[in-house]
């Protein structure tokens, strides 16, 4: 079962598959935004080297996956290797890892 939860005059129900009560998607596309530079990242090479300022290593043992990790932490971040999938879920991963480096936003 899948779905969005809305709240609308005081009550809660889930609108299956994200169709709105119109029958429109209720769908908002994320974007994931480098704070410091208020740049969209667009692409995971733009992503490798905002997370290498950082301190972060690429590991490149996985070809299926692009994997970060941070020295003297057990932090580690994967992203798969089509940047097409990454999606908000890998994004509040980063963001959670780099508070004050990334954020996400609706576009």
């Amino acid at each position: 079962m899948s779905g969005v939860w809305v709240f609308k005059n005081g009550v809660v129900r889930l609108v299956e598959n994200g169709a709105a009560a119109g029958g429109e998607a209720v769908r908002k596309r994320k974007a994931l935004v480098h704070t410091p530079s208020g740049q969209v990242v667009r692409s995971y090479a733009e992503l490798e080297g905002e997370l290498r300022a950082l301190g972060w290593e690429r590991y490149y043992e996985d070809p299926a996956l692009y994997q970060f990790h941070k020295r003297g932490s057990l932090d580690l971040i994967s992203l798969p290797a089509d940047f097409a999938r990454f999606s908000s879920v890998h994004m509040y991963d980063i963001v959670v890892k780099n508070r004050d480096s990334f954020r996400v936003v609706d576009i």
